[in-house]
Parts: structure tokens; sequence; C-alpha cells
């Protein structure tokens, strides 16, 4: 079984224990806060409801959490270690003496440090080729980044075996190959808090103010395309060299004052503490977090849509869950063909919901037209099938609402092929949350000619493999409320 030890549980090795946990991996936790138990659970709350969300495919079976009374019972069978206690240098060597003595030779000791290199971590220690840095960013569920420091002592193998890890989670490992203080990404939110304490000191914009200028503007923007590839689009049709050369002596105008930091009084800190309640004050921690989340699914599932920045790392990683899960893919993979196929399996996501809290009925759609997806592909009319010119298309569709799906609901969609004759192919999809019957679909497609439009015959594959399923599956009783029309009395 995969295991996971986790060090320190505050908000980033809470983070880090849900990453794991709803990944599938089995959780050891320890922390001598007697409120780890409570400040995780929150934090797992918050993970539940919302990473499911982010992926189109079931998530394993979740893992086991567990609390330990001292750091050797934690790490004990344990793959991945990760290291997530308070920002001081003697601390973490002194804590991982004490991992190393008890822990797997072969286990990989990921530290969430901010700053410090991986150089001195590994300092005194009796393995300094398990140490590394592995950099999280809030919240660690959410977030695919983390920031992967090794150093000539980690051997190459051990750092693939990391990056297979860490990508076995659904993060996206950055292999930092030089180290440095604070890595790369904090240094750039260094620099950009700097000026941001000038910026609000000399009066010239509220905390609010620079938070609307960064979330209205280059921070949707960086979050797609980062930073050189958006100013190689600035150039236009000429490129980087363009925008340098017209851009570039703005280097040396006075813009920022990156290099003279301002003195961190106590009038600054209650200028920034003030103006930071009054933009949002008025909401729980707990509240923004929600937000937060809700925030970060939807903007990252619309990337998903696009297979580009972290929604391709999302893509590849449903691709990995559903093939772990055993998704039926083609006729070969389908156990008995004379019981409904199971076509769809993920979880409700929050941009799934209506107004009234549940999911809204074009998704019932959504879904349903997964399915009807996943059946032509395992029939045969795959993207390859598509591209010679055929392909179905629907020509009439009855959805029965039965029942309300909420907020991280898993569902499945089990399909039947009621009738294939010709060009027509009669398809029956019913939606359950565990045993409970969310709605059911009743779709005729017809097959037709992606050249001319018009209805034609498939390939003898896919008329062979629908009437195949037809056959085995027409021994089942009649599904109740095949054929009705809308507002028949049950």
């Amino acid at each position: 079984m995969k295991t996971a030890a986790i060090i320190g549980g505050g908000v980033i090795g809470g983070g880090w224990a849900a990453r794991f946990l709803l990944n599938g991996w089995d959780v050891r936790v320890f922390d001598p806060d007697p409120e780890a138990t409570r400040k995780i659970g929150e934090v797992l709350d918050n993970a539940r409801r919302s990473l499911p969300g982010l992926s189109d495919t079931a998530m394993p079976e979740e893992g086991r959490l567990s609390f330990h009374e001292t750091m050797s019972e934690a790490v004990q069978g344990a793959q991945w270690i990760q290291e997530s206690v308070p920002e001081r240098l003697e601390l973490k060597q002194k804590v991982y003496q004490t991992l190393q003595e008890h822990c797997d030779a072969g286990a990989i000791l990921g530290s969430s440090t901010s700053g410090f290199k991986p150089s001195e971590l590994q300092g005194c220690a009796s393995r300094p080729e398990q140490i590394m840095v592995a950099h999280p960013f809030n919240p660690v569920y959410l977030m695919p980044l983390v920031e992967l420091v090794p150093t000539d002592k980690n051997p190459p193998e051990m750092v693939e075996k990391a990056k297979e890890i860490l990508t076995g989670v659904g993060m996206f490992p950055l292999h930092v190959r030089k180290e440095i203080d604070a890595h790369i990404a904090d240094r750039f939110l260094e620099a950009v808090w700097r000026e941001a304490l000038w910026l609000v000191k000399d009066g010239i914009a509220t905390t609010e103010e620079i938070d609307e200028a960064i979330r209205m503007g280059f921070g949707i923007r960086w979050a797609q395309m980062g930073l050189f590839d958006t100013y190689r689009v600035a150039g236009g049709e000429a490129g980087m060299k363009h925008f340098m050369a017209q851009f570039g002596p703005a280097l040396e105008w006075p813009w920022t004052k990156l290099m003279d930091v301002p003195e961190f009084t106590d009038e600054l800190v209650d200028l920034i503490a003030g103006q930071s309640d009054a933009q949002s004050g008025h909401m729980s921690i707990r509240e923004m977090e929600r937000i937060r989340d809700n925030n970060i699914v939807s903007m990252m599932r619309a990337l998903k849509a696009q297979d580009f920045a972290s929604g391709a790392v999302l893509n590849a990683h449903d691709k990995r869950l559903s093939s772990e899960a055993g998704m039926v893919r083609c006729m070969a993979d389908i156990a008995d063909p004379a019981q409904p196929v199971v076509t769809v399996a993920r979880a409700v996501p929050v941009d799934w919901l209506d107004y009234n809290g549940h999911m809204t009925e074009s998704r019932y759609l959504h879904a349903f037209a997964d399915a009807t997806d996943r059946l032509m592909e395992i029939v045969g009319c795959d993207q390859e099938y598509i591209a010679t010119g055929g392909s179905f298309f629907t020509a009439e569709t009855h959805i029965r609402h039965i029942d309300e799906a909420h907020l991280g609901a898993r569902i499945e969609v089990r399909t039947r092929v009621l009738n294939a004759e010709g060009k027509k192919m009669h398809v029956w999809h019913e939606m359950y949350a565990g045993d409970r019957l969310l709605a059911t679909g009743e779709h005729i497609l017809i097959h037709v000619s992606l050249e001319t439009r018009r209805p034609a015959p498939p390939s003898e594959e896919i008329a062979e493999n629908l009437r195949t399923l037809a056959a085995a599956q027409a021994g089942l009783p009649a599904p109740e409320g095949v054929g009705r029309h809308v507002g028949q009395p049950r």
C-alpha cells in the first residue's frame, strides 16, 4: 500500500495530507499540536468538497488517515515523508536526524521549506541523498506546482522517483536545476510583495486596489501562459525580440523600488492590517477559503477544456485515474456485455451547480452526452474513426429528472443499447449516486457521413459491436420509463 508520512500538520502539512489521502495513499501524521486532528480535519473537509471537482473521472478510494504520538512511529513503512515544520534550520536538521533513524533508507524525504536550500537541509544528515526540497503552494491539495530542488548528493533515479510520485498525485514537479535561496516562485512573489508594500506605504494604492490589479488583469494571464510567453505574444508577429527592443529600456526607468525595502515598522503593519480588515474582514477565513477553492476549481476546469497549462496536467491525471480505475474503453474491456456498461464515473463539481444548490439540468445532459461519447468510443466510433468521415448525430433526447445531485456527489452512468438497426442507435442511460437513481436519458442517434451530413451506414465493426451489446442486453427487464413522452403520467 502507498503510504505517506506528514511531519507537521499546519496549513501546508494539512494540505499535503489531503493531497495524498484523496489520491488513494494512506497518510500517517505526526504533529504535537493537540488541535492537529481538528485543524487537519477542517482542511480535509475543504479538500473533499473541492479536489474531486478538478477531475472528470472517478478519484481513487480515499486512503486511511492516522495520527501518531512519535515521528518514529509515523514514518514506518512510508515511501514519501513530507516535512512541514517551522522555518528554523536547526529544528529541521534535528527532525531529519530522528526521521532517518527510523524511516526506510529508500524513502524520499521532502521538505516544504520556502527558503532553505537543500544542501543546508542535508547538513549533517546520515543519508543526505534522501533529502530534497519539495516546496508546494497553498492550498496544496489544489495547486499543481511543487518546486523540486535536489543537490548533487541526490541520485538521479531518486529525483525521477520523486517526480513520478508527485505526478501520480496530480502535481506538476518543477525541477529546479540549481539551488538558490527561496527557489524560483517565491523570489517572484517576494519582489511583487516588496513593491506592494511601497505602493501602500506611499499612499498610491490600497490593499484592495492592488489585489484588483492582479486578479482582474495579469494574474489571469500569468495563470495560463506564464511570464515569457505572455511577453512574447505582446511582441506581435516579431515576437520576443521586438518586445524586448520596445520595452527593454524601461528597465532603467524608476518604475519600481524592488531594490529598496521599506522599514517594517509598527505603523506600516497597522496600515496594511487595517486596510486588509476593511477589504475582507466581513468574511470568515473558512468562507474565504471556500470562495478561493471554488474559484480555483472553476478556473482550472476552464483550462482543462483547452487542454492548456495546468488544465493539461489535470487531463493527463484524469487519464491515469481512468486507467487505474479500470474504466471501459473498448469492447474487450467489457467483463459482461449482458449487463449495463459503466460509461461515466465522476464527482459533481462546483460549476455544475445552479441557484438551487444542486446539479443544474444542463449538466444531466452533459453527463449523458459524455456517456454516449464513451459508448461510441467503446464500439469503435472513436476520434480515429471520426477522422475518416463517419460519426453519430443525436436525433432525439428524453431526460427524466428523478432525484437531486449535490456538490461532490459521486455519480455513475450505466448504459444499455436497446436497439441497433441500420443507421440507428437507441441508447438508455441511468445515472446513480450509490444506489439512488438520479435520472434517466433515452437517446436516438443516427450514423451520418460527415462529408454529406446525411444518414449513412456505419462501418461493419461498429454495427457488429452495437448488435452484440443489444443482443446481450435484450434479456434485461425493459427500463422503467422507456418510450415515455413529456408530461405522460407515471
